[in-house]
């Protein structure tokens, strides 16, 4: 497994609008919501980098204004997972 690891200047972090604390998942987030959105990274694995659970996760693009997105594989993965049950 690769990581990655992005270098924000200090000075950039501290003009983020948000606790010191706070700043490094906000950043995390704001990255998931953005790849997200921009179709490169699929929802589970935004909602990983996020460091939330599908539920909330969904909230949160609801509160974003960014539309979910749910395709032919989506629906193949989801039928799959119907077939598997009692």
């Amino acid at each position: 497994m690769q990581n990655l690891t992005v270098e924000v200047p200090g000075e950039v972090m501290e003009s983020l609008r948000v606790p010191s604390d706070e700043a490094p998942l906000r950043v995390k987030r704001e990255l998931a919501l953005r790849l997200y959105q921009k179709g490169l990274l699929p929802f589970g694995k935004a909602r990983a980098l996020a460091e939330l659970s599908k539920w909330e996760f969904s909230e949160l693009l609801a509160t974003e204004g960014i539309a979910r997105r749910y395709d032919e594989a989506d629906l193949s993965v989801d039928e799959k997972t119907l077939g598997r049950l009692p």
